[in-house]
């Protein structure tokens, strides 16, 4: 049975930083192409970052350059490291396994507020 458990979100202040972890299980992590979706309220799901599996990444230009998406094999975590976080970046996101049959973990909350 594939589970993908996101936690790390919360309230930060413009400008600040969380990690958000995800935490793998049921597949083959190192053979796993994953990714990281937001949405936000009245909004559609929209991607954010993903990796293949052969560990390449692909960001969303809104937030390339403050995000950064790695993953600990040994761990089978996968990572979004958010910095200089904005008010828009505030959504749930969500952790997902890009396969033959997507799955998708239950999301975690981001709070962007001064």
């Amino acid at each position: 049975q594939v589970q993908l458990v996101e936690s790390g979100g919360g309230l930060v202040q413009p400008g600040g930083s969380l990690r958000l972890s995800c935490a793998v299980s049921g597949i083959i992590f190192r053979l796993a192409p994953m990714g990281w979706y937001r949405q936000a309220p009245g909004k559609q799901r929209e991607l954010v970052a993903t990796m293949t599996s052969g560990g390449g990444t692909n960001y969303a230009d809104s937030v390339k350059g403050r995000f950064t998406l790695f993953r600990d094999v040994a761990k089978s975590t996968l990572y979004l490291q958010m910095n200089s976080l904005k008010p828009e970046d505030a959504a749930v996101y969500y952790c997902n396994y890009e396969g033959i049959r997507p799955y998708w973990g239950q999301g975690t909350q981001v709070t962007v507020s001064s």
